[in-house]
């Protein structure tokens, strides 16, 4: 049995120090990769949302015409393309790359 306890050992604390900084070291990129992996889930959702859209404007205005949006500061470049087979159109959303996130196309054909 201990006579005095006056507090923490220098030892005591340099492990439990040491035991949250492994822990925090481990932590700390698993949180960041998956920040990045969110905001790139949300680009391509946008960028389906974006697609679904036009093909369901398109079901009723014949006009394809190229434009650029921007929501959330990223631009989503919407394009219309001639499908080889038959006379369908397709639309494509483009995100270009940046040190942000990294580049998408999603494409959905107008039946």
């Amino acid at each position: 049995m201990l006579q005095s306890n006056r507090g923490y050992f220098l030892l005591d604390l340099l492990l439990s120090l040491s035991a949250m900084l492994l822990i925090g070291g481990s932590l700390v990129p698993l949180l960041i990769e998956l920040r990045n992996q969110s905001a790139m889930l949300e680009i391509s959702n946008q960028a389906r949302q974006i697609v679904y859209e036009e093909l369901h404007a398109k079901l009723t205005d014949n006009s394809f015409t190229d434009y650029t949006t921007t929501c959330n500061a990223i631009e989503y470049q919407i394009h219309w393309k001639a499908v080889v087979t038959g006379d369908l159109k397709e639309v494509c959303v483009k995100v270009e790359e940046s040190h942000l996130h990294q580049g998408t196309e999603i494409c959905g054909k107008l039946e």
